[in-house]
């Protein structure tokens, strides 16, 4: 694993995997939906968009031609914290996706006319991914609702009534503000060699002038929570029902020593598979639950979210359920974990990481969106030995600091019946 800076302070990293004759080039853009100006929310997702089109050097739809032309793959995503372009080809063909990635930096060509058609899809693609889905719909309320400050409350794809104002002016602006190589992480998995790499990243994006730099991304923060909140959605469409409950925890940026690894690893714990606590009483022993499970989303800028998840079976309440999900979390929180359930999930997490690992993209995504936030190779490569040293006290300490009953949000989606 190689890194090292080009001259106009573009951060490149190189990950040699031989296994197979590919590569997946990325190229991260420290830009997301929650750097987004206020009242232009969907800018950063259709930009993404928009980065498909002509530049002065490439013809729409050139790119794309040429990487189907040799079997290869492409595509892009939008988050809240970065936005990210990436390509998998033959490693032949690296100097000229560098090419095309790095004439696109800066080469766009935006008129009206290609706004207006792009402002089209994303209308319709809110319509069919969020709006026609009441569990998108449910997640965004939520989501709203959680969040009392962050720009996290704010959904990625953005809000139909300002989507639908986002024009050239914005484009541009959003552009130049944060599509330049000092604001961007270019990551090259597979079959090459740094040496390759240098030489051709210096060749292509070391041409690309550096921008302004940019000052700290500093977001508002979240106040201290003190309710307990619920969002309750009902719909014809629904068919089986299920609750969530989240609640506001801090991220691998924002927490205090271990408090993130412990985290990760509670959430293994509480609901990380059909092992977990979760499942096994509530799917396995109650026979109350079709599914259970938790999560964190920890690879965040800011504070990040703890999730529990379920369906109830047959005649069980989604009330009952939701008060036996609560009641594990509890038990954690007073009792903690054993030695013994906390060395099985370190095993699993940690063998989980190992094995991901034979995925380029898997691998390329890794280091693309730590150090996107902020993180280093360091980070990503000392990740498993910080997790191994996780105690159960830390387990016990972040569950009864953080899963505050009194401190949650709640989402339930329910079938609508009619009166």
């Amino acid at each position: 694993m190689t890194d090292f800076l080009l001259d106009n302070g573009m951060e490149v990293v190189v990950i040699p995997d031989h296994r197979a004759p590919i590569v997946t080039h990325m190229v991260w853009y420290k830009a997301g939906s929650a750097d987004e100006p206020i009242g232009k929310s969907g800018i950063a997702h259709f930009f993404e968009h928009l980065m498909f089109k002509a530049t002065t050097n490439h013809a729409a739809g050139e790119f794309d031609r040429a990487v189907s032309a040799i079997g290869g793959s492409n595509n892009a995503f939008t988050s809240y914290d970065y936005t990210a372009f990436h390509e998998t080809v033959a490693p032949s063909a690296l100097g000229e996706m560098m090419g095309f990635e790095a004439d696109r930096m800066r080469n766009l060509i935006l008129n009206d006319d290609v706004i207006t058609t792009e402002r089209d899809v994303i209308l319709e693609e809110r319509r069919s991914r969020i709006d026609n889905n009441p569990e998108a719909v449910l997640d965004e309320e939520v989501d709203a609702t959680l969040w009392q400050n962050q720009p996290y409350r704010i959904p990625v794809i953005g809000w139909m009534q300002e989507m639908e104002q986002l024009n050239r002016t914005d484009a541009k602006a959003f552009y130049d503000k944060y599509y330049t190589p000092n604001n961007a992480v270019l990551v090259v998995a597979g079959d090459v060699e740094p040496e390759t790499v240098k030489a051709l990243a210096e060749k292509t994006y070391g041409k690309v002038a550096r921008g302004p730099d940019l000052p700290p991304r500093i977001r508002p923060v979240e106040p201290e929570q003190n309710t307990k909140r619920t969002v309750t959605l009902s719909d014809a469409r629904v068919s089986v029902p299920s609750f969530s409950t989240r609640w506001v925890v801090p991220s691998y940026r924002t927490a205090e020593h271990g408090e993130a690894e412990a985290l990760d690893l509670l959430a293994e714990i509480l609901g990380g598979g059909n092992r977990s606590r979760l499942y096994q009483q509530l799917v396995v022993k109650q026979g109350i639950a079709t599914e259970a499970s938790a999560s964190f989303q920890g690879d965040m800028l800011d504070d990040a979210q703890f999730t529990v998840h379920g369906s109830p079976r047959g005649g069980a309440s989604l009330a009952d359920l939701k008060a036996a999900a609560d009641a594990e979390v509890a038990r954690i929180a007073k009792d903690g974990v054993t030695s013994e359930e906390l060395d099985n999930a370190k095993d699993r997490y940690v063998r989980t990481l190992i094995f991901a690992q034979d995925e380029q993209d898997y691998l390329a995504n890794m280091y693309g969106s730590t150090l996107a936030i902020g993180g280093t190779v360091k980070d990503v490569e000392e990740w498993p030995d910080r997790i191994r040293k996780v105690t159960p006290d830390q387990i016990k300490a972040v569950a009864a600091r953080y899963l505050v009953s009194d401190h949650s949000t709640a989402g339930y989606l329910l079938p609508k019946t009619e009166n």
